[in-house]
């Protein structure tokens, strides 16, 4: 049974398989943010991508010299969660490793998923533990689609991204199994920080921006009030993507990014790899604010 959580302002329902949220809406109007999860676009609406982002290549990662099947965006998305605290207003997820997931990926983890609505936001927070007896390596990352337009009178091309501050941001490219090709770049953003959304932007898949300066980035439309904030912490590296001709926009902050392709080296080594010693827990979060 799906979670509903809710205040005076808006309502969030999450479900239990990838604890993803797959509806956040205002009351006022009941209208509805978040991409329907089309089955022949794109079925997926707010998914979490834990232990990777993106590809690793060939779908391999190598730990200590031994090779482990690992698939795009990780197994979390994929999994069963447990519901381990709920109240009207909040929801905790959580994940830990099994028989299953120890053959993809060889280490013993905790990741919980909290989902707390406060006035007309809704925020996420990922904690991940270390319950092994070594030092663990993952990358987190966030894949909220939503609806764009946000209402009938707008088209997706009065539409546009509105960063917190200016920004230049070279377009890093991805080859069809999802990993960084080498050398490739185009530079889309110069010192500014408004990035307007057409569908030729996306006719070479996902756009993948590192080291962005920004906290904040927003969906905005010339010609409608409705707009989605996102905010977030410790997550430096970002994706858009939209598929196809559908009517959604993907933002998703991450900490961490795909393999370049022909890497063949251990995936501690990877590129902005998350390093965490026994015992120990990591902690970041977004918050998606709609009006």
């Amino acid at each position: 049974m799906n979670k509903v959580i809710k205040n005076d302002l808006v309502v969030a329902e999450i479900k239990t398989l990838g604890a993803e949220v797959v509806s956040f809406k205002r009351l006022e109007n009941g209208y509805e943010y978040m991409w329907s999860g089309d089955e022949k676009l794109w079925n997926g609406k707010a998914p979490v991508l834990f232990p990777n982002v993106c590809a690793v290549n060939n779908g391999e990662i190598k730990v200590d010299g031994e090779i482990y099947k690992l698939g795009n965006h990780g197994f979390a998305r994929k999994s069963e969660f447990e519901l381990v605290e709920e109240t009207d207003t909040k929801a905790v997820y959580k994940l830990s490793y099994n028989e299953d997931t120890l053959k993809m990926y060889p280490f013993k983890f905790n990741l919980f998923i909290t989902y707390t609505v406060d006035g007309n936001k809704l925020n996420t927070e990922y904690k991940v533990e270390n319950v092994d007896d070594k030092d663990m390596y993952f990358q987190i990352g966030t894949h909220p689609g939503f609806n764009c337009p946000l209402d009938k009178e707008s088209k997706f091309e009065d539409y546009y991204l509105e960063f917190e501050c200016n920004e230049t941001l070279e377009r890093l490219f991805m080859n069809d199994a999802n990993v960084l090709i080498n050398d490739k770049s185009e530079l889309i953003l110069e010192d500014s920080n408004i990035l307007p959304i057409t569908r030729e932007l996306f006719k070479d898949g996902a756009l993948v921006f590192k080291n962005m300066n920004s906290k904040q980035v927003a969906l905005k439309s010339k010609t409608s009030d409705k707009t989605v904030t996102l905010s977030y912490n410790d997550l430096t590296y970002m994706g858009l993507w939209q598929a196809k001709t559908a009517d959604f926009v993907c933002i998703e902050p991450w900490h961490g990014i795909a393999d370049t392709d022909g890497y063949t080296g251990e995936f501690k080594d990877k590129e902005m790899i998350i390093t965490l010693e026994k015992g120990s827990s990591y902690s970041c979060d977004y918050t998606i604010e709609i009006k």
